[in-house]
């Protein structure tokens, strides 16, 4: 049996993703003409009608629906191969919000990389989500809570928050028992809404002042230089409360923790070095204490 060209198979797959010739058109770089001929042309040579062609837009067929499934995998396939064959360093792209990139990922790539020296690992630290679609992104990090739809997840840590001072601005007090007895202290507000949920507006005191980050990370080290009390994930400062550079005030109580945590997500199955992905899922699940993925 003769089997059609790749052109066509993949005139077929874009129509069959946008249900219409033009902006399938547009993908390839083709007129539209152009893909409605090759179109029909592989129904000739398969004998079965893939679309319905309607006044706005096409619609598959029932046999072509199954068929569409197996091309796009097929496709996938050949994209997956010919990217690995001409690129002799993976590349793997990891979106995450600004603030972990900073806190979390950046003081332990270095130990990742010299593990994986066949590996390039490239961050995007962003707040805006990831679709996975043309954007290059192969991993994220989210903070959210499940389900992703469409996306393989890994559960990777609650949000439970945390009063951090610098120790100078503390003096002897360790801890308090609630939040609203804080020492009258600048408060370092970040671009989320955690003192609110915490506290509700109307219970901070009177003569507290504000200063305001757009990212928690920068709270942080504001914190740091003992300019307030940032209130902030745990996860973000781990590093600080074990090396004694930050005091912890105030702990979020388990009952206070909700259902929101850092999520990794990604699609099931990988556009581009499908090995290469599974070592950062691999070494994120570990860094925290959570068994291999499936």
């Amino acid at each position: 049996m003769r089997h059609p060209s790749l052109n066509k198979l993949r005139a077929f797959d874009a129509a069959a993703r946008h249900l219409n010739f033009r902006l399938a058109a547009e993908e390839l770089n083709l007129t539209q003409g152009a893909v409605a001929q090759q179109v029909r042309a592989l129904e000739d040579e398969l004998g079965v009608q893939l679309f319905d062609r309607l006044p706005r837009g096409l619609a598959l067929t029932g046999p072509a629906e199954e068929f569409h499934a197996q091309v796009r995998r097929g496709l996938d396939e050949i994209d997956r191969a010919i990217i690995d064959i001409s690129q002799q360093v993976p590349r793997i792209t990891l979106s995450l919000p600004p603030s972990f990139a900073a806190q979390w990922l950046v003081p332990r790539l270095p130990g990742f990389l010299d593990k994986n020296p066949g590996l390039d690992l490239a961050t995007l630290a962003t707040e805006r989500l990831a679709t996975f679609k043309g954007d290059g992104v192969d991993l994220a990090i989210r903070i959210g809570t499940p389900p992703f739809p469409g996306l393989k997840s890994h559960f990777l840590a609650p949000i439970r928050l945390v009063a951090v001072a610098s120790p100078m601005l503390t003096g002897n007090r360790k801890t308090i028992e609630n939040i609203q007895d804080m020492p009258h202290l600048r408060i370092l507000l970040d671009s989320h809404t955690s003192w609110e949920e915490v506290l509700g507006t109307e219970l901070l005191p009177e003569d507290v002042t504000y200063l305001s980050f757009s990212h928690s990370s920068l709270a942080i080290n504001a914190a740091l230089e003992g300019q307030g009390i940032a209130l902030v994930p745990e996860l973000l400062v781990q590093r600080q409360l074990t090396n004694g550079a930050l005091t912890c005030l105030w702990r979020q109580s388990d009952q206070g923790i909700g259902t929101r945590g850092y999520h990794l997500v990604y699609p099931e199955n990988p556009v581009r070095f499908g090995a290469a992905r599974q070592k950062v899922i691999d070494w994120i699940c570990r860094e925290f204490g959570k068994d291999r993925p499936a």
